[in-house]
């Protein structure tokens, strides 16, 4: 039975990386390699003349194959991992009565990207290249404090009783009361519609990937199951 819930953890973050990659590749990687452009300064939004315009156009994918195997490479490694982690938790959950299946897993996969995506966009959404940011010890700091309070806060709510889901409310909303590190001062050289576009893509390829990733592991943990 551990075997085959190993089995079915890796198949569905491999097909969970698969989609979550494709979507990059349709939608995130265009964005992000225009931001690019602005970035080593071959396209300048605010021109000489002061004017905030400035041509609109992504490149494209390219053709750079050993970034886009990396890239590909990355999601699988990633979502696998996410896989077994969700499977662990969807396991330690039926030990206490909660019915794992695929409907459900859906709702665990939305969870966990509420947790590890979307909680700590809300204080540092995904950087467009040429986007400042500050100091990188501080925010991966709030970043993973984020995710633990997010995810534990997540299942207070939704298995915990009387006092204790309150505390999960707290939980969800200490990082953000406490703030993300932020600079004092706002000096991107990239448009903020591409920045805005780029977050968007990202968030939504996430939670694509989040939310196949949770039908897979319900719909894997079924059939091992019932084996």
């Amino acid at each position: 039975m551990t075997r085959n819930l190993l089995t079915s953890a890796i198949f569905a973050g491999l097909a969970a990386g698969v989609l979550a990659a494709a979507l990059q590749f349709v939608f995130v990687i265009p964005v992000l390699l225009e931001g690019e452009l602005y970035e080593s300064g071959q396209r300048v939004h605010f021109a000489t003349d002061g004017s905030p315009q400035s041509d609109r156009g992504a490149p494209g994918i390219g053709n750079d194959f050993a970034r886009h195997t990396m890239t590909l490479g990355f999601d699988l490694v990633t979502y696998t991992g996410y896989g077994l982690i969700l499977m662990g938790l969807m396991a330690l959950g039926e030990r206490n009565g909660i019915a794992i299946s695929a409907r459900a897993g859906l709702v665990w996969g939305l969870a966990g990207f509420i947790a590890v995506q979307l909680a700590p966009a809300l204080g540092q959404p995904p950087d467009l290249p040429g986007t400042p940011a500050g100091a990188v010890g501080p925010r991966q700091a709030w970043w993973a404090a984020t995710i633990l309070c997010s995810a534990v806060g997540l299942a207070l709510l939704a298995f915990a009783r009387s006092w204790l889901a309150a505390i999960g409310v707290v939980l969800l909303a200490l990082p953000h009361l406490i703030g993300a590190p932020q600079l004092d001062t706002y000096w991107g050289v990239a448009p903020p519609e591409l920045s805005a576009e780029f977050a968007t893509l990202s968030l939504g390829a996430a939670a694509a990937g989040w939310t196949a990733l949770g039908f897979f592991c319900g719909l894997f943990w079924e059939r091992a199951r019932d084996a």
